[in-house]
């Protein structure tokens, strides 16, 4: 690999196939894309290994059993939203903005500066978002996934011309609660500070005292091609509907921020629940500019499976409790699937052992732990894509789905909810019914021609011809 884990790293240019014949340092010095099987090894986190020598105190399990807590173990839908990022990245330092920039920069010392705005070029950065139901890991996939590229690259000297400038791929920010603008360009003037190490927020906060925003939203634009972000993310992007809901003000964040890409050629993608849709098909520029992943929760299936089969290894009680079909649907249907509750659910279980001194879990303690969290999972959520669903190799096509400009927008577009499933079949059974009952004969939901038919061949339809 061409880095290594430091977040900040010095440059280190190889060809990019987007930059053709170009010189641009910035899409030259990115990381290589990581394989799947690379990026799951960086992404993986397991706690320490199981107690099970007999003889360790109840205390020494306890506290082992908090180390379960650091869990995270990947899966496809990641890789999804990693290339999805790493492509956003690239797609900014491919724009006219940055070439047009790379120009100005050379054209004194290159002769031939005039090429590199002879080669095609993006006119606009990628945007998008990231949507899904509380619990699935959203941001810290998201976080995990930007640690494996450098979030500063220093540049010195390229093609033997000085070029001094520090290139700050990603930023991750979380949207402000009072949907002020002021407030998020002060969150992503102190991300910069953080990133580099510079002291910008020292001024900018003797400008956030200035009765007007603007100053700090021609700061941020301004930084943002000084230091060349590639990526900014927006955590926690329904906070803006919730203030929306009660002042209104959702209108001159959403503002900012689509000039900030339009301007600053920086790509923006934002990250929260599905009730931030709401907002989306609200806007009509907006729509085009927010396609991206709706993530479900986990199906009762095998990658359901698999991920309860890798945290089952992490017991700290005094016995081994067998992963039974039982006790795996009994988890599914009280967590709803999502990854966040079966850890938790699966974690207090454990704690209600140890305390009742119980040497291994089982079905009642998992009820117990399920009512002692509290947790409810709602039964329907916005139409999306389950975790599931996801394999690497759709990859392509993901990426295809997330680009703005081929989303086609229709004149109204509403939110389409789907209800949530269980491992352990719902209601009452079916009863049986007579072969010549008319809910067996005639198809629900069917053709009345075709309903008529088949109660006439049963001779249960009589016809009467009128004068």
């Amino acid at each position: 690999m061409k880095y290594g884990f430091e977040p900040v790293v010095e440059a280190v240019y190889t060809p990019n196939p987007l930059s053709g014949n170009r010189n641009n340092p910035f899409l030259e010095a990115m990381p290589e894309m990581l394989s799947k099987e690379a990026l799951f090894e960086r992404l993986g986190s397991y706690p320490v290994p199981q107690l099970q020598k007999r003889g360790i105190q109840t205390t020494e399990r306890r506290r082992a059993l908090s180390a379960l807590s650091s869990a995270f173990i990947p899966m496809d839908y990641m890789a999804a939203i990693y290339n999805t990022l790493f492509c956003a990245i690239e797609s900014t330092y491919n724009t006219s903005t940055t070439i047009e920039s790379i120009y100005r920069t050379h054209a004194i010392h290159q002769g031939k500066g005039a090429m590199l705005l002879d080669a095609p070029m993006s006119m606009s950065s990628d945007s998008g978002s990231i949507l899904g139901v509380p619990g699935i890991g959203k941001s810290s996939t998201v976080r995990r996934c930007l640690r494996q590229i450098p979030q500063v690259i220093l540049h010195s000297e390229y093609k033997g011309q000085k070029l001094f400038c520090k290139q700050i791929t990603h930023l991750m920010v979380e949207c402000p609660s009072d949907c002020s603008v002021k407030t998020l360009a002060l969150n992503i003037i102190e991300a910069i500070d953080r990133a580099i190490g510079s002291d910008y927020s020292e001024l900018s906060g003797k400008l956030s005292r200035l009765p007007s925003t603007s100053a700090m939203a021609t700061r941020v634009k301004i930084l943002c091609l000084t230091h060349h972000i590639g990526l900014i993310v927006i955590d926690e992007i329904q906070n803006a509907i919730l203030t929306a809901s009660r002042t209104k003000q959702d209108r001159p964040l959403i503002k900012f921020l689509v000039e900030l890409s339009n301007e600053a050629c920086t790509s923006i993608y934002f990250v929260g629940t599905p009730s931030a849709e709401e907002l989306f098909l609200s806007q009509e520029h907006l729509k085009r500019r927010t396609r991206g992943l709706r993530l479900l929760p986990l199906r009762p299936d095998g990658v359901y499976r698999q991920f309860l089969y890798a945290l089952w290894r992490y017991q700290y009680t005094q016995e081994q409790a067998p992963l039974t079909d039982a006790l795996s649907n009994l988890i599914y249907d009280l967590s709803g699937g999502i990854p966040a509750y079966i850890l938790k659910v699966f974690y207090e279980a454990q704690v209600q052992a140890l305390q009742a001194g119980v040497p291994k879990i089982d079905a009642k303690l998992i009820r117990i732990a399920a009512e002692v969290l509290n947790i409810s999972v709602p039964k329907t959520y916005a139409k999306g894509t389950y975790l599931s669903d996801f394999s690497i190799s759709d990859t392509k096509e993901i990426e295809e789905e997330l680009q703005p400009e081929t989303k086609k927008e229709t004149a109204e577009e509403e939110i389409e909810y789907v209800s949530r499933t269980y491992a352990n079949t719902r209601g009452r059974p079916k009863s049986k019914r007579s072969p010549r009952d008319i809910l067996t004969i005639v198809t629900p939901g069917g053709k009345a021609g075709e309903a008529l038919v088949a109660l006439k061949l049963a001779g249960l339809l009589e016809v009467f011809q009128c004068d």
